[in-house]
């Protein structure tokens, strides 16, 4: 290749030949444009609980093409957490650190190789602490800990609660059964890792890029652990590659490359390895739990004890509203009169657990429906039958104070023991095929922020060009659920126009109103109602302007197939473009907004915060399984799964998130976990940590019941959550009718399996599953009148009702 002298900017340069000329001039140009990109990596504890004794930053200083290297003592001395409970996160930890791959130090550096090799010269001298691994070794620990807040020695949390008299109702009951289980932990597995890019403006203001469902909440933590002005921050969530929870929590990745950019005056990013992302973590929590219910000969609840111990992580995360999930919620799927619930969270030294898709609801879900097949078996119930008997009523309040609006769940439950067959095969398939049913329900949106304030938990703005064009700014993040694709057909449907022609902008702190985030199953109900109300408004202000020209009242036009026409009369009209002139002439500017808070429907007691939501999908599963009783090999034949979706806005989608869910469901039922040894995480990689392929994904026959709900937009309803929760407990109870194997815990391992075949050859019970439960002392529960069978508060009949 030729050579050539050039410059940049009028400076010349070297000369290098022409294809450097071409792609290489940027390398040559970091004084005269923008800086090149940094690249950061973070130094991560090698111990699972340790003293921090000294931190050595020589060797990885003197190395080319590094830039700087931070410690925890390079940011100011203020911690962070999700939870205005749990600030007990630090960027880069100073004093202590409390799990393997706890961030210690970070580099910024010309390129990710040399940042990870100058990493790995950071010299961490620790004083090594006993770890704590279990709640068991949690509870037996009581001079060393973990944090040094909590409701006791290595206690994050503990509560309890009793709506009506419990005992009585098991004193009238006709059985009273109680059962043991255990919910191994697991992880997310997104396809993306998490990643971030940080950016400062010469006027020192900053722009975050990242992995995020929930922006709003890294735009807070940035202020507090930065100690900047929210103003100067903007963050952008890019489209995210898979969350499932597990980017619903603002990360120290995130503080850290804001730091390293603010230090070096270049953009800088991070991206994590896959390992980092098993040690971030944030999924499901291992749970142990105890239920007791009694019942009528019929199979109606009379009372139910519930008691969950909650394996925490390193960190608090989510964990309080994580606890009270896995007790909150079992009274909105069955009429349960009388509820006793007690849980504690324990800190361990392993990666902090969080929400999981169905966040705190799985565990439970799987005791429970496992349990109820074991009364129905007592009592000569089919099992599909009773439940069916035992459903909540619509409009009423269950006994820890939810409101019910709609409920699917008995359609649900007709329409899969119709599609499946279940009355025909249900104990009576051959030896090795069984048939398994469960059901579930869950939150459409958390009805409380995560932080207390009494501003819209969504809002949006629907902006008109004078050519038609119509743009939604929203701070809803896409992860890959289509949040983009149903705002965009709640405007369209209100605007009466093509959903091409409208453009979404999202999740931009800049420029978006505020979201609160993709998490709780929240978008489409609340992000949904805002844009519909902003287009709403937008709709008036056409129709006024459009029946101004057209002599007509506004009243009697209709906006439909891009035009604006006089209902009687439809040759009488515009077209959306000219009606936007008419509306911009009229009103100037055409930008409407509009907002969503959720009904206030919490309970009068300290606790109540976690449950409440504006209403609640309902999922009935069927699960057909053959079991090889030599190996205990597990084969899931077939999945029929009905959710009560309220309205499904694009049936497609709902039913990709229904399958979604059961993908990941049939994951944590039959293979995946979260363990450890000797502090480290045995199989963290995507080769190791087993979770479902193709070939492990049977037919998946999908029913969607449609309810209509007064609360949601349109009447819709969440998909993206609740669907996951019965597979689980369906697939345990196609196990025990194939080979009369009771597995009280999750994976079902064909290990387990095996085992408890053997056992049942040997006229011992056929059950693999925990034999005992943490010894612990709960405290005196908070004492509330159960408000089971009341009527609920009115439903608002929303105007994006049809």
């Amino acid at each position: 290749m030729s050579t050539e002298e050039f410059s940049v900017i009028g400076k010349p340069l070297a000369r290098v030949d022409a294809w450097e000329k071409v792609v290489g001039a940027a390398r040559y140009a970091d004084d005269f444009f923008l800086p090149r990109m940094a690249y950061a990596k973070i130094r991560r504890s090698d111990h699972p609980h340790a003293l921090i004794k000294r931190i050595d930053t020589t060797r990885a200083n003197a190395l080319p093409g590094v830039y700087v290297v931070v410690t925890g003592r390079d940011f100011p001395a203020v911690r962070f957490g999700i939870l205005p409970v749990s600030q007990d996160e630090e960027a880069l930890c100073t004093d202590k650190v409390r799990m393997v791959g706890d961030p210690i130090a970070a580099v910024a550096a010309v390129d990710e190789e040399t940042a990870e090799r100058a990493a790995d010269l950071i010299d961490v001298e620790y004083e090594v602490l006993p770890p704590i691994m279990s709640v068991e070794e949690a509870l037996a620990q009581d001079k060393v800990r973990i944090h040094e807040y909590g409701d006791g020695p290595n206690i994050h949390k503990a509560v309890a609660f009793e709506f009506g008299d419990v005992e009585e109702g098991f004193r009238q009951a006709a059985l009273v059964r109680e059962d043991v289980f255990f919910y191994q932990g697991n992880t997310h597995l997104p396809m993306e890792q998490h990643a971030a890019v940080a950016q400062w403006s010469p006027d020192g203001k900053l722009t975050l890029w990242s992995s995020t469902q929930t922006p709003h909440y890294v735009h807070r933590a940035l202020a507090k652990t930065l100690q900047m002005p929210p103003a100067w921050i903007r963050v952008i969530a890019a489209p995210v590659g898979g969350g499932f929870g597990g980017k619903t929590d603002p990360f120290s990745h995130e503080i850290v490359v804001a730091r390293l950019a603010q230090l070096t005056g270049r953009p800088v990013k991070i991206g994590l390895t896959r390992e980092e992302v098993f040690y971030c973590h944030r999924g499901r929590h291992p749970v142990s739990m105890w239920v007791k219910t009694g019942v009528t000969k019929n199979g109606e609840i009379l009372a139910m004890h519930f008691r969950s111990y909650v394996d925490g992580g390193a960190y608090g995360s989510y964990g309080v509203a994580s606890l009270l999930y896995t007790g909150a919620l079992q009274t909105v799927t069955y009429r349960v009169p009388r509820y006793k619930f007690e849980g504690m969270r324990a800190f361990t030294n392993k990666p902090p657990c969080g929400p999981k898709r169905g966040h705190g609801t799985p565990q439970p879900r799987y005791a429970l429906e496992c349990h109820l097949d074991k009364i129905a078996e007592q009592l000569g119930l089919d099992p599909a039958e009773m439940r069916r008997r035992i459903v909540v009523d619509e409009y009423t309040k269950t006994a820890n104070h939810l409101t019910i609006t709609t409920c699917g769940l008995r359609e649900c439950i007709d329409r899969v023991v119709e599609a499946s067959g279940w009355r025909e095969k249900h104990g009576k398939l051959p030896y090795g095929k069984g048939v398994g049913f469960a059901c579930s329900s869950y939150l459409t949106g958390a009805g409380l922020p995560i932080y207390w304030n009494d501003m819209p938990h969504s809002g949006a703005i629907v902006k008109v060009d004078r050519g038609g064009g119509v743009a939604v700014l929203c701070g809803a993040t896409e992860i890959g659920q289509g949040s983009d694709s149903v705002l965009t057909y709640v405007v369209a449907e209100q605007l009466g126009i093509d959903p091409k022609d409208i453009r979404m902008a999202t999740a931009d702190s800049d420029l978006t109103p505020v979201d609160l985030g993709s998490y709780s199953s929240r978008v489409t109900l609340m992000a949904g109602h805002a844009a519909a109300r902003a287009a709403e408004r937008m709709r008036i202000l056409i129709h006024e302007a459009v029946a101004k020209k057209l002599e007509v009242v506004p009243g009697e036009l209709v906006s439909r197939g891009g035009r604006v026409f006089v209902k009687d009369d439809p040759e009488r009209g515009v077209s959306f473009a000219e009606a936007a002139v008419l509306a911009e002439t009229m009103h100037g500017t055409l930008a409407c907004a509009g907002s969503y808070t959720p009904p206030k429907r919490a309970g009068k007691f300290k606790g109540s915060g976690v449950g409440p939501s504006p209403c609640y999908s309902y999922t009935a599963c069927v699960a057909e399984v053959s079991v090889d009783p030599d190996t205990g090999e597990v084969t899931v034949d077939r999945v029929w799964i009905a959710h009560d979706v309220g309205r499904a806005l694009n049936p497609l989608l709902v039913e990709g998130q229904v399958e979604g869910s059961v993908y990941m469901g049939l994951g944590e039922a039959l293979m995946e976990e979260q363990v450890f040894r000797e502090g480290l995480h045995k199989i963290p990689s995507m080769l190791e940590y087993k979770s479902p392929t193709t070939l492990e994904t049977p037919e998946i026959y999908t029913i969607l019941v449609e309810t209509v709900d007064p609360e949601g937009p349109f009447g819709a309803k969440e998909a993206g959550q609740g669907p996951l929760l019965p597979v689980p407990p369906a697939v345990a109870n196609a196990v025990y009718d194939a080979v009369g194997a009771r597995i009280d815990e999750v994976p079902i391992s064909p290990e387990k399996v095996a085992r408890a075949v053997e056992l049942k050859k040997q006229g011992k019970p056929a059950r693999v599953g925990p034999e005992r439960l943490p010894v612990f002392t709960f405290p005196e529960p908070v004492k509330v009148a159960s408000a089971f069978g009341e009527a609920a508060d009115p439903s608002v009949k929303r105007k994006t009702q049809v």
